[in-house]
């Protein structure tokens, strides 16, 4: 088979195409043939810097495919499921920028069959991160469907972002009253495409008062890329029990909260990362998520706020570095037609 490997860190130029053997599915597996591979920042972060924990890696973590073979105990997948994954290169060397990639069958569920290969591999991180930060609430809901937010407003910092997008797409699908900032007009346009009630571009308008004028009570649930730029704004519009769900570091790696008036309002400060969430949260999310496939909400494209980004598989070294420079939309690697 053709796929993407490094043996060390670095930028682009460590990544190569190369021929490697298929892969063999083990216990708890199975080998998806990959036909598009999603890259997220995670995914360039990882090829750039640290130790590898094999000597040699195959990248990417999100991806859409069909099941080509399973392990022996595998019951709940076929050769020829139609099937999006998730965390495919974490804690293993292969990832989804390859023609075959072998990964645990937790982290595979089914891709309906008018959903496209496209829309599939935009799911993974962060669809899932999406959803974990609008379930840590402690008085929210720990599973999404429709109704599950009925009556509560959540604020998505960046919608125009992959993550962004999707929270979005979900909090609107359970039922939430939605709330997004961004910083141009034409990011207004992608986050009103992907179905947010309110647009509020922070570079035009005050926003803590542009926020409060359609959530005068605060806002219950802050989906937050950029903590510590948006530390005195979170603040100043959070609701009583409101919850911040820190997903990302962008805009520096320390925030300072004041104390008190978080401690008056009760306010939940939850960090949140894939790696270490757990299985029941994985689960939970993907299940969640093809529910939301099947029922249309998770559309992508930029006619619904998320442009695609399509590089072959020999370039995928432009793929990260696109995702490195902050393209906006989904950066997709097209494996196979």
């Amino acid at each position: 088979m053709q796929a993407i490997v490094f043996s060390e860190t670095g930028d682009t130029s460590v990544l190569q195409l190369v021929e490697r053997p298929t892969p063999e599915p083990g216990p708890g597996q199975v080998r998806v043939r990959i036909i598009r591979s999603g890259v997220n920042p995670t995914d360039w972060k990882r090829r750039s810097a640290g130790e590898l924990p094999f000597p040699e890696l195959t990248p990417d973590q999100d991806g859409a495919g069909t099941i080509d073979a399973v392990g022996p105990d595998i019951t709940a997948f076929r050769p020829g499921d139609r099937v999006w994954v998730m965390l495919a290169a974490h804690n293993s060397p292969y990832g989804t920028a390859a023609e075959f990639t072998v990964i645990a069958a937790e982290h595979v569920f089914p891709l309906p069959d008018p959903i496209s290969y496209d829309a599939g591999a935009s799911m993974g991180v962060p669809a899932v991160t999406a959803h974990r930060a609008l379930t840590v609430a402690e008085d929210g809901p720990r599973r999404l469907s429709p109704g599950a937010l009925d009556g509560r407003t959540v604020l998505v910092a960046g919608g125009a972002g992959a993550v962004g997008h999707a929270a979005i797409q979900l909090a609107r699908w359970a039922g939430a009253t939605v709330i997004t900032t961004v910083s141009s007009p034409e990011k207004a346009a992608l986050a009103t495409a992907a179905g947010a009630h309110h647009v509020v571009n922070y570079r035009e308008a005050e926003p803590a008062a542009a926020i409060r004028a359609v959530a005068p009570d605060g806002v219950d649930l802050i989906v937050e890329v950029s903590p510590a730029t948006n530390a005195a704004l979170n603040q100043a519009v959070a609701a009583n029990h409101a919850t911040i769900a820190i997903y990302a570091n962008n805009g520096g790696d320390t925030v300072a909260f004041d104390i008190r008036p978080h401690m008056m309002l009760n306010t939940r400060i939850q960090f949140l990362i894939l790696y270490t969430v757990g299985a029941e949260a994985l689960r939970a999310a993907g299940e969640d998520v093809t529910s939301a496939l099947i029922d249309g909400a998770l559309p992508v494209g930029a006619e619904h706020g998320l442009p695609l980004h399509h590089f072959p598989l020999h370039l995928t070294g432009d793929a990260h570095a696109a995702v490195e420079a902050s393209v906006v939309g989904k950066v997709l690697i097209s494996v196979a037609d």
